[in-house]
C-alpha cells in the first residue's frame, strides 16, 4: 500500500520549535512520506530552530519580505501554498497553532480538497482581537480542519462548545514539551553545554551564572504604544528596587518593541538587553532564571516545565490551564501589577514554590506520538 504523504507546514519560530517533534517523528516513522514545508513566515528566527533540530526542508516558500501587511503576506501564502500543493499532491497536511500560515495553510487545503490537522487546536481567549490576529487565524482555523489535535481538557472543550464531532478531537498534550525534553537531553553533551556557554558569555557578563535574574520577553502586536511603554517603565521601577537583580531582555528586532525598550531600559546597568536568541541559549535561560516575565504564548508551556514561575503581561490567555494550574499569573501589560507580581516572587519564597512546583498542565513528551497514531488510523478507517 502506497504510504500517505504527510504536509507539514511551518513558518515561524514557535511553529517549527512545536513541529519540530513531529517532523523527526514522521522522518523516521515508515507510515508515512514526509513532505516539509517552510513558509520562511519568520527568517532568521525560523532558520535558527531549523538549524538546531537538523529538520528537513522539502520547500522554502520564502514569503517574508520588510513591511509587508498582514493581507498581502496571506495572498502570498495562498498563491504559493496553493502552487506546491498542485505540484506535490499531498494525502494529508498537518498546520500547527494560531499564525497565518496556519490559516492560510488550511484553506488553501479546503480548496484542494485535502484533508488538515491542526496541531494546537481549540485554543481561545474569546476575544477576537487579543491576541491579534491570532485568535482569528486559530478559530477560523477549525472549521477548515478535518482532524484536531487539543493539547488539554480545555481545548477539547471549546471545540465540542463550537460542535466540532468527538472522533475528530485528540487530547495529546503539547508538542512543545516534546520538543522541550529533546533539548533539555542535548543539553547534557558537554560540547553543547561548552557552545552554549561561550555564546551566552558574549552577549552577558561573565558571572551570570551567579546572580538571580528575570527573564523578559516580549513582542505581541496588542501591546505595541501604550502597552510597551507600561512594560518598560515597570522593568526600569522594578530594575530600581531590586539592585542585586538582574533583568535579562532578549530584544524582538520589530521597531514597535526596539523603541520603548531602548529609550526607556538601554541605560540601566541590571537590565541587560540582548539580540533575539535562538531557541537552545533561550531554553539554557530559562533554565537558569529565577521567573519569567512574558507576553508570548509558548514561554507560558515551557517555562513551568522547568520548574520556572510565569507572568503574563496580557490580559487575557488562551492557555488558562496553567492560571489554573498555579504555574502562570496574568498581570496585564500594567505597570502596578507587574511590578507588584515580579517583587511578590522576588521577596515571599512560599509563594514563589508554591507557582514552582505546581504541576505542569501541558503534557508528559508524548504529543507527537499520539498525532502520528491518530493520523494513521485515520488513514486506516478510510480504507477499511
Amino acid at each position: 500500500m502506497t504510504r500517505p504523504k504527510i504536509a507539514v507546514f511551518f513558518g515561524t519560530r514557535p511553529e517549527a520549535i512545536k513541529m519540530a517533534p513531529i517532523v523527526t517523528a514522521l522522518a523516521s516513522d515508515d507510515r508515512f512520506e514526509l513532505l516539509s514545508v517552510s513558509t520562511g513566515q519568520h527568517r532568521e528566527m525560523l532558520d535558527q530552530v531549523v538549524d538546531i533540530f537538523n529538520l528537513p526542508v522539502h520547500h522554502d516558500l520564502e514569503v517574508m519580505t520588510p513591511g509587508q501587511t498582514l493581507a498581502s503576506l496571506s495572498s502570498k501564502l495562498m498563491t504559493k501554498i496553493d502552487a506546491l500543493l498542485e505540484d506535490e499532491k499531498p494525502d494529508f497536511a498537518l498546520v500547527q497553532g494560531d499564525t497565518t500560515t496556519v490559516l492560510m495553510a488550511s484553506l488553501a487545503c479546503f480548496y484542494r480538497r485535502i484533508p488538515t490537522g491542526h496541531v494546537e487546536a481549540g485554543l481561545r481567549t474569546g476575544d477576537m482581537t487579543s491576541p491579534f490576529p491570532e485568535e482569528a487565524n486559530r478559530v477560523l482555523a477549525t472549521p477548515l480542519s478535518t482532524l484536531h489535535f487539543a493539547p488539554t481538557t480545555v481545548s477539547e472543550k471549546h471545540l465540542l462548545d463550537e460542535r466540532v464531532a468527538t472522533e475528530k478531537i485528540f487530547v495529546t498534550g503539547n508538542t512543545v514539551i516534546d520538543a522541550l525534553h529533546l533539548e533539555v537531553e542535548r543539553q547534557k553533551d558537554p560540547k553543547i553545554a561548552e557552545e552554549i556557554e561561550s555564546h551566552l558569555a558574549s552577549v552577558l557578563p561573565s558571572d551570570w551564572h551567579e546572580k538571580r535574574f528575570v527573564l523578559i520577553t516580549g513582542h505581541r502586536r496588542e501591546n505595541f504604544g501604550g502597552g510597551f511603554e507600561s512594560i518598560c517603565a515597570a522593568i526600569a521601577e522594578l530594575a530600581e528596587r531590586f539592585p542585586d537583580v538582574r533583568f535579562v531582555y532578549p530584544v524582538h528586532l520589530n521597531p514597535n518593541v526596539q523603541g520603548p525598550v531602548e529609550k526607556t531600559l538601554g541605560n540601566l546597568q541590571n537590565v541587560l538587553l540582548l539580540p533575539p536568541q535562538s531557541y537552545r541559549p533561550f531554553v539554557a535561560l530559562m533554565q537558569a532564571c529565577e521567573l519569567v516575565l512574558t507576553d508570548s504564548g509558548g514561554v507560558q508551556e515551557e517555562a513551568p516545565g522547568l520548574g520556572k514561575p510565569v507572568l503574563v503581561m496580557r490580559d487575557t490567555t488562551e492557555r488558562p490551564e496553567g492560571v489554573d494550574a498555579g504555574t502562570v499569573r496574568l498581570v496585564g501589560p500594567v505597570r502596578e501589577k507587574i511590578v507588584e507580581g515580579v517583587s511578590e516572587l522576588l521577596t515571599d519564597r512560599a509563594n514563589y514554590d508554591a507557582m514552582a512546583q505546581a504541576s505542569n498542565p501541558y503534557g508528559d513528551g508524548n504529543a507527537s506520538k499520539r498525532i502520528l497514531d491518530a493520523i494513521a488510523d485515520y488513514f486506516e478507517s478510510k480504507d477499511s
